[in-house]
């Protein structure tokens, strides 16, 4: 019996993660005999060697950006086609990164190529009329929070709610280290309390947001603030931002969080990251101003961090745009540091947080379901 073929395309640094999970769940439940081709970042090579296009050549963000790269995107979607031809793949796997996958999706459905879709699109937060495309395009819609199955039943389309990947990627993590010293040591630390910030994984929103909320924590010398660097930048990238205070850390951001007493975090799926290892954050955004005020207008969502969203109210603070500025971001910190009460108020709310996501277990999920419909 051949191997099964399947083609994955993330393009995004948490697309990376959640693929490289369901990259080694295919390959236990098929004992190996799996033939993987894909698009994707550095935790997808480990598993399956080099990828046809890495996501530091992917990740374009906001209305300005896509629009002055235009032409390379529309470049990388002829050559995606191109290539899942070639290779013949018996299920075409799309995570997230809507944009470019939407496409891919509606592409391969003309082909006759089976096509499963791992992270829903944020279709509930705007362009609700892109439900019409996936429930045209997508054979198997497979999502991670608990709210969408109900969003696409009201648009009479049936999906499987598999939980959420990261619940596994911080069981494991936990399962591995749990002595808080031990990772203090190899960190090589220059004092014993720890702020965390995650300025995000592109280059355009690392330059914007990176100094301000470095800015926000230059005073509190009693702490080593660490930075999670994005594995697709050069580290060269980083050098005018450290200092004594300030350290870079590469690969190591579950352990850069799990010492921290706070974490100042760029939205998106970090948010949730830090929420899940316990640790009080404040959360950050700032785009370019058209970019700001177009999503404005279109998306009809009150939060933009995955913690409120999922809990359905402000358990952590978002700055946003003008509010993203040091004197706030310094003001927020201070509340959430050691033996306050806010502290206490958003380490209870993670404890719901927990509860409504429930158990692990979505790669494995995922990979049973796309196993079975293969092998059918």
């Amino acid at each position: 019996m051949r191997k099964p073929k399947i083609y994955i395309i993330a393009g995004e640094a948490s697309g990376d993660l959640h693929g490289s999970n369901l990259m080694k769940a295919l390959l236990t439940e098929a004992q190996g005999e799996v033939s993987f081709r894909f698009w994707g970042g550095d935790k997808m090579s480990e598993i399956a060697g080099d990828p046809v296009k890495h996501i530091r050549d992917l990740a374009f963000m906001g209305f300005i950006e896509v629009l002055a790269n235009i032409r390379t995107i529309f470049k990388n979607i002829k050559y995606c086609k191109e290539d899942i031809l070639a290779f013949k793949p018996d299920v075409l796997v799309l995570i997230d990164y809507p944009g470019f996958n939407l496409r891919i999706a509606e592409w391969a459905k003309e082909q006759g190529i089976q096509v499963a879709y791992y992270i829903s699109p944020q279709v509930w937060a705007w362009k609700e009329n892109r439900v019409k495309k996936i429930k045209r395009s997508v054979d198997q819609m497979f999502v991670i929070l608990p709210f969408e199955k109900d969003f696409y039943r009201k648009h009479e389309m049936e999906v499987e709610y598999v939980g959420h990947p990261l619940m596994d990627a911080i069981l494991n993590y936990r399962s591995d280290k749990n002595d808080l010293n031990e990772i203090r040591s190899s960190l090589r630390l220059n004092s014993e309390r720890v702020i965390a910030v995650l300025p995000g994984s592109r280059k355009q929103e690392i330059s914007v947001k990176l100094p301000i909320m470095l800015e926000a924590v230059r005073e509190l010398k009693d702490f080593t603030i660490l930075i999670a660097g994005a594995p697709s930048i050069d580290p060269g990238f980083y050098g005018p931002f450290l200092n004594d205070q300030v350290q870079l850390i590469y690969g190591k951001t579950y352990d850069i969080l799990s010492i921290s007493e706070a974490a100042i975090v760029t939205s998106g799926t970090a948010t949730l990251e830090t929420a899940l290892i316990g640790i009080p954050q404040v959360v950050c955004y700032k785009g370019s101003a058209i970019s700001y005020h177009i999503a404005k207008r279109l998306v009809k969502i009150k939060f933009i961090s995955l913690v409120n969203l999922i809990l359905d109210k402000e358990a952590v603070v978002e700055l946003i745009q003008t509010d993203c500025n040091p004197e706030r971001i310094k003001e927020e910190i201070d509340l959430i540091l050691e033996g306050k009460p806010k502290r206490m108020q958003i380490l209870t709310d993670y404890q719901k947080l927990t509860e409504v996501l429930g158990g692990g277990g979505a790669s494995l999920k995922v990979a049973r379901s796309l196993l079975k419909t293969i092998r059918n």
